[in-house]
């Protein structure tokens, strides 16, 4: 009885390490991004390096999803400067919107990084890219984060079967996707770029999406002001701390020290445990309008949730500060 009683204690116990061990599995993630409008993209793609490098996730692809023609061999630079030059990246559709960053820094990054020349016609569709990635993985296992317009998800959701998967593509997300946390919207109501600029498709793609969604507004990043650490500490002639330097000198014809950190918090909050950093307010609905103007609507429970500040902005910001230090080995 003694040697059964012990046997069921170690097994117990093997359950509940195992469980831990399980639990600690990198997050599956793929990043999608708009990376030129603005360069907070080049933060959240470089905080998304160092969580990958510290085990924390596992980056299956970058999208681009606007049309200018240097936004995917951008995040071509970054993949292959962090070591992964293998990522798939995909394009969107011609109907995207097409925005290049007031400076151009795209433009001289690729042509500085990249060892050829490339634009978006280089590169595979995202629907394509989407529906092969997501149909190798997992039932449930992979979150999708999105810190640009939401024309590539329409374009999935739209998706037909094809040679990857026999699911229409709402059918394929809601098997494959545990959850989407979106840069996106302004809360308890507003009129947010990533939303507005392609308002048909924010419009379609936010009532149709069959899993949990996590926002993160604009009033969050707007208060989290970053990137002057990683433009005089980073090395010298890295692509992070290159173009942080140029952009923080030049955007908007004005010279600043630091940028908003919108792009950021959504890649902690789709890696990491949000309620570490924020609240999280759920059952609700992201209600948006015709126009992309959204709001809140509390009554009605979508599996749609949001954050809301809980620390001073400084805590959140040195946080991601350091994340964009990391460079690789």
């Amino acid at each position: 009885m003694k040697q059964l009683t012990r046997f069921a204690f170690v097994f117990a116990f093997l359950m509940f390490f195992s469980g831990i061990i399980g639990s600690a599995q990198p997050v599956k993630i793929i990043f999608d991004s708009d990376m030129g409008p603005d360069f907070d993209d080049i933060g959240a793609i470089t905080i998304l390096h160092a969580l990958a490098a510290k085990g924390e996730c596992e980056i299956l692809a970058t999208m681009a999803s606007d049309g200018y023609s240097y936004i995917a061999p951008t995040l071509e630079v970054f993949n292959r400067y962090f070591q992964k030059p293998e990522i798939p990246i995909g394009v969107p559709g011609s109907d995207a919107p097409n925005f290049s960053c007031p400076n151009h820094w795209n433009d001289s990054l690729v042509v500085n990084y990249l060892p050829k020349m490339k634009t978006n016609k280089d590169y595979p569709t995202a629907t394509e890219v989407y529906r092969k990635v997501l149909s190798a993985q997992p039932d449930g296992s992979v979150v999708i984060v999105t810190v640009g317009f939401l024309s590539n998800l329409e374009a999935l959701l739209k998706s037909v079967p094809d040679k990857n998967s026999s699911l229409s593509g709402k059918e394929l997300v809601a098997k494959k996707v545990k959850k989407w946390v979106a840069m996106a919207g302004t809360f308890p109501e507003g009129s947010e770029f990533n939303v507005n600029r392609h308002a048909t498709a924010s419009e379609y793609v936010i009532s149709n999406w069959p899993t949990p969604v996590l926002f993160s507004g604009f009033e969050i990043g707007v208060k989290i002001m970053t990137g002057g650490k990683v433009a005089t500490l980073g090395s010298k002639g890295s692509p992070v701390q290159w173009a942080y330097n140029y952009c923080l000198s030049n955007y908007e014809d004005r010279k600043s020290e630091n940028r908003n950190s919108w792009d950021h918090t959504a890649v902690l909050c789709a890696v990491r445990n949000p309620e570490n950093y924020f609240y999280v307010v759920g059952n609700g609905t992201f209600v948006c309008n015709p126009d992309g103007s959204n709001s809140w609507n509390a009554d009605k429970n979508s599996n749609h949730s949001f954050l809301v500040h809980k620390y001073p902005y400084q805590k959140i910001a040195d946080i991601l500060d350091d994340l964009m230090l990391y460079e690789p080995q």
